[in-house]
């Protein structure tokens, strides 16, 4: 096993923890743990759209999303505004152009590339990748929202449809 194997494996792991790191705050919620939801939704991706495509949660509620792609295709399920995610959308362009992001998953075996030297790494904690037959978690407390969506910012996939709305309850 390579050291760059080894190494690509640690960072991911910590991409997965900071996922769920409750320290972070964004204006429309934060991440929580699993065990604080009280809701789970399980969300298909498919290729080019979400089942369902639209979701009521009240505010303050704490929802675990469970993940699970039906799909062929590598695919995302990141939490913002319409902003939010033109902004993580070039981001995800320059991870597809380095070729740390593939059809179907994340490369962590090219040579000579440190994505975390070049500054591309795959680690809000508003967002999951979800690789094909794969089935992930993402747990969220939803504060203050407004226009909120959940999208997949792989390049296309955003404006080939797969976004969803997120109603806020009163």
């Amino acid at each position: 096993m390579s050291a760059r194997f080894i190494v690509a494996a640690v960072l991911l792991s910590a991409s997965l923890l900071s996922q769920a790191s409750p320290d972070a705050h964004f204006d429309f919620g934060h991440p929580a743990k699993a065990d604080e939801a009280t809701r789970t939704v399980e969300l298909t991706l498919g290729d080019m759209y979400f089942e369902p495509k639209t979701l009521t949660v009240k505010e303050g509620e704490t929802v675990r999303f469970v993940l699970v792609n039906k799909g062929a295709l590598l695919h995302e399920f990141n939490l913002g505004d319409a902003a939010m995610h033109a902004a993580h959308q070039q981001e995800m362009l320059k991870m597809v152009a380095s070729g740390m992001l593939t059809a179907t998953g994340m490369r962590h075996d090219m040579p000579g590339m440190d994505h975390g030297e070049m500054g591309m790494k795959h680690d809000d904690p508003n967002s999951v990748l979800v690789e094909p037959g794969k089935t992930t978690e993402l747990t969220w407390t939803f504060t203050k929202v407004t226009r909120l969506e959940f999208s997949c910012n792989i390049p296309g996939h955003y404006q080939a449809g797969m976004v969803g709305k997120i109603v806020i309850a009163d």
